[in-house]
């Protein structure tokens, strides 16, 4: 009993004395640099404050392996080896990150910075720095190409001199007030500033160099090991399926890829990913409902998403309950204060969901800041900058709870290429048919219609009338306890929820799959027409939006759906695809009757909705796609400047229809080039220029020629449209077949 009482306190006594330790240490490790500093040449005092960090760093991680070889036990509980090994832990990786943070103040003590009486109003913006035992002058100001190359340096500026005292985390990072501590932090920390305006020094301490290179991954089971379910409910089991259904699809994909581009040196990326849709917060019930007719979209272009980063070989952690994702952010240094180092966080690229932002947001506060250019959000109807741009949208009295996001646009990744805005992202159609192929048994007079909820069938009676009248209708509508279908004609035979296998084997008994108007945008239309059945396309008169649908309101977008699959009707369409007025029987008879007396019935994917299609995709978006670089060069943007041409629009068009119309796509990542005086001038004559805050700039006032520029970068608009106006517009080339990359940007 002595001893069980006792060993609590020693350990205890332990953690104290690490502590004290910690401390002592500290205050010494300042004096001595101090000392250094000032009574050493300038060269021995760098070579001693590298031997004391080296020294201080080997001893932490010796100490670090030392305590890591504690057994937990099954038994592990409170104030044990376990619980001292979690606390000890956490203690070294503060002191690592505290090293760091010293290592930055010594820089500053020795380069005199910390000694400057400048305030940040300072009429010669320069700062005296002591250097190999030098004065040198360092002017930290900003030429007219640096403004124009980082556009949000200035305000920045302005609001760290305004508020670097509010977070210690700023003056941690050396910054004292004086602009050239501003700009040297926004410069190596934040990356809002160019290294050039402060004029030199290298902060070493605050970049990574290490490169370690991703391997194709062709094994399935070490992914069924990293989607093992955090709890009972089995969130992840629809996901297993699928992956492991489709897993010899994907290897021959990748493998077909290899033999066309070159994939390696591709830097290995740390790589969350978050599922926010299917965690008990939530309150969806994605993972209660996954086998009882509840939505699969969503589920399926995550499984694809996962499937694809790990056959990439990425390093994934995966999550989707908030008390993982917690656990995960504890551990991070640092995670919730404003400071922007993104060196001490243990990964680069965030996949989530609006949920899953929403709950990072909640449990990081300030620290948000820093992982916002990490996250890539899942958005299956995509966001629009009127609704992203926080500001301009509770002006505008648009701000929903899914919008206000303030991220970049291209952040947001797509199940459609709705709006060149975001990245359309995408999934995988399922099949059992290779393209183009016939399915060796002939197709049976079927229509299998497209609802698996009873209420999905409300009000189509006379529409199913005309199609009983010429082929056998067959449903898959989920009964719950055997309860009767209110809305289910009686002529119907009802499958109930299907396998996947097993739905497939019947599409490909099918000719006609039949679209009742809702669910929107879903993947199993495009996986109907692979199987070789004809979609019938339920055409929307006027166009749902969130002006006169229930289902739109809230959503960030003002998209005005013109059929219940926007995308079979505009790039796929006859003879895979009829999208017909449903309530006008004339119509549906004569597409029915075209239907019936056809014989052949052929597979049809487009080759981005492939499996080697969203690899190549993924590929590029992941290898080029830098949100937290704040630079706008031309010669730096992705897409190159050379698959870019700059046009006017006709009046009232949109970029995203007047680029269209030549047969190339709306590229945002432009538009900076034309928001200037030259570049308006290359496209176009003005007979005086202003400058506006709306999505629909830059742009030329059809009568009068009045110019005008966009005042906020944030609001660059693909799909903004006004009836005077004519939009000034960024249109790229892309790969047929691949719209989301321009020709060469698949290398």
């Amino acid at each position: 009993m002595a001893r069980g009482v006792s060993s609590p306190l020693l350990l205890r006594r332990g953690v104290l004395v690490l502590l004290v330790a910690l401390a002592l240490w500290s205050v010494t490790y300042l004096n001595m640099a101090y000392i250094f500093t000032s009574r050493w040449p300038a060269r021995d005092s760098q070579q001693v404050k590298e031997e004391i960090l080296q020294l201080s760093e080997e001893y932490i991680r010796q100490l670090s392996k030392e305590t890591g070889g504690m057994v937990d036990g099954p038994y592990a509980g409170r104030f044990t080896a376990y619980e001292l090994k979690k606390t000890i832990a956490v203690l070294l990786e503060s002191m690592l990150a505290r090293i760091s943070r010293l290592e930055s103040f010594i820089n500053n003590v020795s380069n005199g910075s910390l000694f400057n009486n400048q305030s940040g109003a300072a009429a010669s913006h320069s700062a005296i720095g002591i250097v190999a035992g030098q004065v040198k002058s360092e002017k930290c100001k900003l030429s007219p190409e640096e403004k124009e190359q980082y556009p949000v340096c200035e305000q920045k500026i302005e609001w760290m001199r305004r508020l670097w005292k509010s977070d210690p985390c700023y003056r941690g990072y050396g910054v004292n007030g004086s602009d050239c501590s501003i700009i040297r932090y926004l410069s190596e920390v934040e990356g809002f500033c160019p290294r050039q305006a402060w004029s030199g020094l290298e902060n070493q301490t605050l970049v990574d160099a290490r490169v370690t290179y991703a391997k194709i991954s062709l094994d399935l089971q070490p992914l069924m090991d990293i989607l093992k379910d955090p709890n009972e409910r089995q969130g992840y089991a629809w996901i297993r399926m699928r992956i492991s259904r489709m897993w010899s699809r994907w290897t021959d994909a990748v493998k077909s890829l290899m033999s066309k581009y070159s994939f390696r040196n591709r830097p290995k990326q740390k790589i969350l990913v978050h599922l926010g849709l299917l965690s008990k917060q939530s309150g969806w019930k994605f993972a209660e409902m996954q086998f009882k007719g509840g939505p699969l979209g969503e589920l399926v272009q995550w499984s694809d998403l996962i499937t694809t980063l790990y056959i990439l070989g990425h390093d994934l952690t995966i999550t989707s309950e908030v008390e993982q994702l917690v656990e995960i952010l504890n551990h991070v240094p640092a995670a919730r204060t404003p400071c922007q180092s993104r060196k001490e966080l243990p990964v680069q690229m965030i996949y989530t969901d609006i949920m899953g932002l929403i709950q990072f947001k909640k449990r990081l506060k300030v620290g948000y800041a820093k992982f916002s250019c990490l996250f890539r959000v899942l958005d299956s109807f995509g966001t629009e900058p009127a609704f992203n741009h926080r500001v301009f949208a509770k002006q505008n009295k648009i701000l929903t709870s899914w919008g206000g996001q303030d991220l970049n646009l291209q952040q947001f990744y797509t199940m459609f290429p709705h709006s060149p805005d975001n990245s359309f992202m995408g999934f995988v159609v399922d099949r059992i048919l290779n393209d183009t192929e016939r399915s060796a048994e002939p197709k049976r007079n079927i229509a299998l219609v497209y609802g698996k909820n009873d209420y999905m069938w409300q009000g189509k009676r006379s529409y199913l009338d005309s199609i009983h009248a010429r082929f056998e209708v067959h449903g898959t509508v989920y009964r719950e306890n055997n309860k009767n279908l209110v809305n289910v004609p009686e002529y119907v035979v009802n499958h109930g929820i299907l396998s996947g296998l097993d739905l497939h084997e019947l599409l490909q008994k099918t000719k006609v799959f039949v679209g009742l108007g809702f669910p929107y945008e879903g993947p199993a239309p495009l996986e109907a027409i692979a199987n070789g059945a004809v979609f019938l396309n339920p055409l929307f008169t006027p166009p749902h939006s969130s002006k006169n649908t229930k289902f739109f309101k809230g959503k960030p977008t003002q998209r005005e759906i013109t059929s219940q699959h926007p995308y079979a009707e505009v790039f796929i369409g006859k003879p895979y695809v009829y999208t017909i007025n449903i309530s006008n029987k004339t119509e549906v008879e004569q597409a029915l009757d075209v239907i019936a007396q056809q014989t052949n019935f052929s597979s049809y994917v487009p080759y981005e909705y492939t499996e080697e299609g969203m690899l190549q995709r993924m590929k590029a978006y992941i290898e080029n796609q830098k949100f937290c670089s704040h630079q706008e060069s031309a010669h730096e943007k992705w897409p190159p400047a050379e698959s870019v041409t700059h046009i006017l629009g006709e009046a009232g068009k949109s970029c995203k229809d007047a680029c269209w119309d030549i047969q190339k796509i709306c590229e945002p990542n432009h538009f900076a080039e034309l928001n200037t005086v030259q570049g308006i001038a290359n496209v176009t004559w003005c007979s005086s220029l202003t400058q506006s805050s709306n999505i629909y700039y830059p742009a030329v006032e059809a009568k009068e020629k009045v110019c005008t520029k966009q005042a906020e970068p944030r609001l660059f608009s693909c799909v903004g449209s006004m009836h005077a106006l004519r939009r000034l517009c960024p249109c790229r080339d892309f790969i047929p077949g691949q719209t989301a990359l321009c020709v060469g940007c698949d290398r």
